[in-house]
């Protein structure tokens, strides 16, 4: 509705809409017991690798935001298909980000702009995101998202069994405090100019109790207290147009972490500043980051890779005919290329 006459708090708001509560949309597009039973056992099994109880390596992969049910669901089977067939080394989960940060402005994901043209419908954009995610754990496929907006974790996290807190957010005391309720393993982001101070006293942080304001099931607020995320790991994405994927980064990460009680604390993101931004330099990041897992680095967890059905990436504009197949956000590396990839990876690693 819009605001005819502005209270002193309101004055830079143009519109306030209702939103359905977190409960309501759970509600009716519920969970059910064989899923939630999946996605608790992709939760452990994940955890399972990060505390070393799991020799395998976590490879989460899949396209840098989603933005079309169709194409989403198609990646989704074919990576059922290579996580069957190489589960004994690898644990593939797929990148379901529904959500994106914007260095200034753009197409903010799926939740904020489903419709791709500019009109906001966030009501619509959170059952599209849950309806999406809940087809994809059907498949047999775990889900992981980066987490933006605080909110949104009460719409979603049900669903997930793996999330990330981003560059631009690591730093964030409140992405902090609700990574310490969160009940899934949880990865953080170094900073986008390469430093891991942010990521590591965040991920510090996030094992801590905590107590903060939150959106309740009913959407009415609330004070949450927590028990503190026993669950979290790093994850090296480069920064600053440097790499931090080597030997020495690796050691120098872990050194860092040495007092925390998680034995395989590092995950290597193979794209963003590791890759210079270049979808087809990804491969050579995971066979080195691989290497070093075959060399005898038991510290490190997994790895992420941006991948799509097509190579690259395409331009949005509101109202603009988009490719089947191809990112809209970050250039992304193809299916072909991907499924080969991990299929090396796989062998490699034996």
């Amino acid at each position: 509705m819009e605001l005819s006459e502005p209270t002193v708090e309101e004055e830079g708001v143009v519109e306030v809409s209702p939103l359905v509560s977190p409960g309501e949309l759970k509600r009716r597009f519920p969970l059910g017991d064989a899923a939630a039973r999946f996605v608790r056992d992709s939760r452990r099994a994940v955890a399972d690798v990060i505390h070393g109880r799991d020799p395998r390596l976590v490879a989460i992969v899949g396209p840098c935001s989603l933005h079309d049910a169709e194409s989403a669901l198609d990646y989704a089977m074919r990576v059922r298909e290579v996580a069957e067939a190489t589960r004994d080394r690898l644990l593939v989960v797929m990148r379901t980000y529904v959500e994106k940060p914007r260095t200034t402005v753009g197409w903010k994901g799926m939740i904020n702009d489903p419709w791709l043209d500019g009109s906001c419908d966030v009501a619509a954009g959170l059952e599209l995101a849950r309806r999406l995610l809940l087809s994809i754990s059907a498949l047999g496929v775990p889900c992981a998202s980066e987490l933006l907006d605080p909110a949104t974790s009460r719409y979603l996290g049900d669903v997930l069994a793996w999330a990330a807190i981003g560059a631009r957010t690591s730093q964030s005391q409140i992405h902090r405090e609700m990574a310490s309720s969160l009940p899934m393993p949880v990865g953080f982001k170094n900073g986008t100019d390469g430093c891991l101070d942010g990521a590591v006293n965040a991920m510090k942080s996030a094992g801590e109790p905590h107590a903060f304001v939150s959106v309740g099931e009913a959407g009415t607020t609330m004070i949450v207290r927590t028990r503190g995320n026993p669950n979290r790991h790093l994850i090296l994405r480069g920064g600053g147009g440097r790499t931090n994927y080597a030997p020495a980064d690796v050691a120098c990460a872990a050194e860092l972490l040495r007092s925390e009680p998680v034995a395989r604390s590092i995950m290597v993101d193979c794209s963003h500043d590791n890759s210079g931004k270049e979808p087809t330099r990804q491969p050579d990041v995971l066979r080195q980051v691989v290497q070093q897992v075959r060399g005898g680095e038991r510290r490190i967890a997994g790895i992420l890779l941006e991948s799509h059905l097509r190579t690259g990436k395409q331009t949005w504009r509101r109202g603009a005919r988009l490719e089947y197949g191809l990112s809209i956000t970050d250039a992304c590396l193809g299916w072909e290329e991907t499924k080969s990839l991990l299929y090396e990876a796989a062998e490699n690693t034996r």
